[in-house]
């Protein structure tokens, strides 16, 4: 179960309703973590809502299956499982397989969703190399070093990891694109710091441009992250977060989760 949903997914252009998912021993996905996957939230129950952004995950799924060369899936058909299970889930996770199956999966907002965007979260700074990405720029199956940095980022008591490069400079959080308050402008990593290019992250950008808003994509270094206001991170499913507190190196470092300007972000969560 999935809160008070029936935990059912579907699979290769079937709908299960079932825990079980019966793959061969020597299947790539299984032994190579060799898929490829988005995951939406579905706004207004319609997959084509704006933010919803349906379009996106779909172009980006399709940007990865050709770079790796994997044949794309049956679209219509990924797209008529997604409508059987938006009914279920606000949550939906796009999985493709080399082979060209798609395994959708679902899952419920997060009972404190509501909490941790008004109080915001702790994180902790993942500073070991194990924790670093493979294929940064992909959501690829072989997600381990983000789920060992999650595991230890809980160790710590903290929510999330936050994700660094071979010099030190913060990419992103286990699950999604950082964001920093400083000096009159939001600042958020580059894509070419080897970080995964968010959804959500695009959204953001556009609409702060739109309201002629500055954005700074520069290297996260320890001077300009000591000037932050304000930090968050966005993904598809829980919009922004605020983050109060880093643990790094054993300081603590403070931000405001109530800062005035995060609302810059959240507004475009808000316009529909």
């Amino acid at each position: 179960m999935v809160g008070d949903q029936p935990m059912v997914y579907w699979f290769d252009g079937q709908i299960y309703g079932d825990t079980q998912l019966g793959i061969a021993w020597d299947d790539p996905a299984l032994i190579y973590g060799a898929t490829v996957f988005s995951t939406l939230r579905v706004y207004g129950n319609d997959l084509d809502h704006p933010l919803t952004a349906w379009a996106a995950h779909r172009q980006r799924l399709t940007q990865t299956l050709a770079c790796f060369g994997w044949p794309s899936p049956d679209w219509q058909r990924l797209r008529q499982g997604a409508e059987q299970l938006k009914d279920r889930f606000p949550i939906l996770r796009l999985t493709c397989w080399p082979d060209g199956r798609e395994l959708i999966t679902g899952r419920s907002l997060p009972w404190d969703l509501d909490q941790i965007q008004q109080q915001g979260i702790l994180a902790w700074v993942a500073r070991d190399r194990i924790y670093q990405r493979s294929l940064a720029g992909h959501k690829t199956g072989n997600y381990l070093s983000n789920w060992l940095a999650i595991q230890a980022a809980q160790r710590h008591q903290a929510r999330e990891p936050i994700l660094v490069d071979d010099q030190g400079h913060w990419l992103e959080t286990g699950s999604g694109n950082l964001w920093g308050w400083s000096q009159g402008q939001w600042h958020t990593p580059p894509l070419e710091g080897n970080l995964l290019p968010g959804v959500s992250r695009h959204q953001l950008i556009h609409h702060l441009h739109q309201r002629h808003l500055d954005i700074c994509e520069q290297s996260w270094t320890q001077p300009l992250i000591r000037q932050f206001k304000a930090l968050a991170y966005s993904n598809c499913g829980l919009q922004v977060v605020p983050i109060h507190t880093v643990l790094e190196d054993g300081i603590k470092l403070k931000f405001d989760p109530q800062h005035p300007n995060l609302q810059e972000l959240r507004s475009v969560f808000e316009e529909y």
